[in-house]
């Protein structure tokens, strides 16, 4: 998939950012397609199958958290990349977002130039996913499918969102390894994707509520570890 191909679906109540946002956009070659609640763009999605959908959360007849929780459980947009845009940066919003299965976070305001090169990065990540990572890993009462995007803990089978998975994923390749906080930005969001300093710890206690305080370790000033 090029750039140039790509398929965005931005959805905000707000006219402006529509055409704003559309505008630059489709400058760089974007198919863009709008619309203005919850409820239009997964009718809107589920026909055109984005490869990207930039969605806020505050709108009228379906808010983004409810849109985002049915994207996800929609088979036709499997593998397509969900960000939030949206001028509230509360923790309890950001964590709402994450919950549902949102891959990234951008607040707004933000820079036409900032957000084209969000873009971007969001759909190089979507194009390069490893391909050594379709496998099956088993460590004690933990089994991670990457085939699948799930896993089973203590027999009790679990589907992660994206970002959580993602991360839970990298940790686990090498138990007891310490990854740097650099590094899990670099390799599960993007060396130049923009992510608040709070994310990763946002989905480290995610993790921890779903999978038990001690199989995760934090290095302070660091990073974090999985121990068996």
């Amino acid at each position: 998939m090029k750039d140039a191909k790509a398929r965005v679906l931005l959805v905000d109540d707000e006219p402006d950012i529509l055409e704003i946002v559309g505008y630059n956009l489709k400058n760089e070659g974007y198919q863009v397609f709008t619309a203005e609640n919850g409820e239009e763009a997964l009718k809107i999605a589920k026909k055109k199958k984005p490869d990207l959908i930039i969605l806020d959360v505050m709108m009228p007849v379906m808010d983004g958290i409810e849109a985002c929780e049915k994207m996800r459980k929609t088979p036709e947009l499997d593998g397509t990349v969900i960000t939030f845009l949206t001028a509230r940066g509360e923790d309890y919003s950001m964590i709402a977002g994450f919950d549902v299965g949102a891959d990234d976070y951008i607040t707004k305001p933000v820079k036409p130039r900032v957000l084209v090169s969000k873009v971007k990065s969001l759909l190089r990540r979507r194009e390069n996913v490893a391909p050594e990572a379709s496998n099956i890993l088993k460590l004690g009462d933990l089994v991670i499918d990457r085939d699948q995007y799930k896993i089973i803990f203590k027999k009790e089978e679990m589907i992660l969102p994206r970002k959580e998975f993602e991360l839970l994923s990298l940790l686990t390749t090498k138990p007891g390894k310490v990854f740097k906080r650099e590094e899990i930005l670099d390799v599960v969001w993007g060396n130049e994707v923009i992510v608040g300093g709070r994310t990763i710890d946002v989905h480290i206690r995610k993790l921890r509520e779903k999978l038990g305080d001690d199989s995760f370790k934090t290095v302070k000033g660091v990073g974090y570890k999985y121990v068996k």
